[in-house]
């Protein structure tokens, strides 16, 4: 996308129109949903093109969420050749897919000429490759060309989400012959902040910005004013590395490269707020156990997606189990042990959850590395002592006062101490060996931390109870 919301806004609405779709809550309002429904019903296109088809294609996304699963692909059929296709790329997979696979390829293929090449990069990928090639067969040779170069490259990489459109020229132009150029040229993007220097077999030389095109003298040569380019990025590198480029040198675009450095794309600022968005979004699911499940999923994907974790975590609570079961002979002695022990575990669980958290996004953000990894790791464990020491003193005061045996405070204090200890190691030490390993530590981390902090709580504190009180 390289609009601004606003720009497209005064784009698509006139000026006297004002359709407010969204209540103080920035929810979309149940009355304008009912008014859409009713329309939907009664397939007056006359409201809809009025009060939909107007509309930035971000709203349309709320609406198309919004709606019933019948509802959405009405709305769509009924606006016709009136229904922004962009508006695709603002609703989730699952969503995009159910509307696509409804659309005659024809419909798809006039719609996807008219888009920016990174949104319809992001509608083919997810088509299959029977119906995503006969939808490219109706375009364009240019544009079939440039959507199947940035549809061989990996998933989640710059070349997916780069914009094939651009503005290049050689660097023996003037600034008054690039000038004529944008003002003469039809095929431009819509949008743009600078301007690349390419040599004729198109290898990336510069670029020059807007803003010092536009205070330069007409004469002056393009390669008396250009620069070396911010950072040019692979088109093979990974999303998520390209943003944390554009995060650590504050870019608005940046170029992409082929393997030979020749310029193939451009990365703007709103593709990389998206990634951004999307791979926090990714992290968050992952230390949940939930994979990529979305809202609009149904019943049966939701269970799939949720069902390996809950089966690995089963195993893992039956280790925790079995620990307990080493100890079933104290326990039946001792009543009380059976009422604290929950407290040890689920301390120590929250413990580990807080550093692991803190330990995956400073992966994700790659603030932790090799060279500070040290002193995290013993800032982490004095953090887990202290903790430790202070809530050892304050539940040995709660245990020795409910059970009136200050005994059983000092060693479940003692069980507390070894536990946040164990919780803030484990926390830490775990996502950086799965990330050394290769494996994702937002995936794996959880269920781990947990177990570890299950079975050493519940070996602490009943280890140490079988020995004090010799039972």
């Amino acid at each position: 996308m390289t609009t601004t919301d606003t720009e497209d806004r005064n784009r698509k609405r006139p000026a006297d129109e004002d359709v407010d779709i969204y209540n103080e809550d920035g929810n979309v309002r149940s009355d304008f949903l009912a008014r859409l429904g009713a329309a939907i019903a009664d397939r007056d296109t006359l409201f809809l093109r009025q009060n939909v088809a107007r509309l930035h294609e971000s709203e349309i996304g709320d609406l198309l969420e919004s709606l019933q699963p019948d509802q959405r692909l009405a709305l769509v059929r009924l606006l016709g050749d009136d229904f922004d296709m962009t508006a695709l790329t603002e609703v989730d997979e699952t969503i995009r897919r159910e509307i696509v696979d409804q659309l005659p390829n024809e419909q798809i293929a006039a719609a996807i000429g008219e888009l920016d090449s990174d949104d319809a990069v992001y509608i083919l990928e997810d088509l299959d490759q029977e119906d995503r090639e006969e939808i490219l067969a109706q375009l364009p040779f240019t544009e079939r060309v440039r959507l199947r170069r940035a549809l061989d490259y990996p998933e989640s990489s710059a070349g997916r989400r780069m914009q094939t459109e651009f503005v290049a020229v050689p660097p023996f132009w003037t600034v008054g012959q690039t000038i004529d150029y944008m003002r003469d040229e039809e095929d431009l993007p819509y949008s743009f902040s600078q301007i690349f220097v390419i040599d004729p077999t198109f290898k990336l030389l510069g670029a020059v910005d807007l803003d010092q095109i536009l205070r330069t003298k007409r004469q002056t040569k393009i390669e008396a004013i250009m620069r070396e380019t911010n950072h040019p990025i692979p088109a093979e590198m990974d999303q998520e590395e390209a943003a944390q480029l554009f995060e650590q040198y504050d870019l608005l675009s940046a170029a992409v490269v082929d393997e030979n450095e020749r310029l193939v794309g451009v990365l703007t600022i709103d593709d990389v707020v998206d990634v951004i968005h999307e791979e926090a979004d990714e992290d968050i699911k992952r230390l949940g156990g939930v994979g990529d499940e979305e809202l609009s999923d149904n019943v049966i994907s939701t269970v799939r997606s949720r069902f390996l974790w809950l089966l690995i975590n089963l195993g893992t609570a039956m280790l925790s189990a079995s620990v307990i079961g080493l100890f079933d002979g104290s326990i039946e002695k001792m009543i009380a042990l059976a009422v604290l022990m929950p407290i040890v575990a689920s301390m120590g669980g929250n413990a580990g959850t807080q550093t692991m958290t803190v330990t995956v996004r400073a992966l994700a953000t790659r603030d932790l590395d090799i060279y500070n990894a040290g002193r995290i790791i013993r800032r982490e464990a004095g953090v887990g002592i202290l903790n430790g020491i202070l809530f050892a003193m304050l539940l040995g005061a709660i245990a020795g006062t409910w059970f009136h045996n200050y005994q059983l405070g000092v060693v479940i204090g003692a069980a507390m101490i070894i536990n946040l200890m164990a919780a803030a190691l484990a926390g830490i030490l775990l996502p950086l060996l799965l990330d050394k390993m290769g494996a994702d530590p937002a995936i794996a981390s959880s269920v781990f931390v947990t177990t570890v902090t299950d079975c050493t709580g519940f070996f602490a504190f009943l280890g140490i109870a079988t020995w004090w009180f010799g039972i």
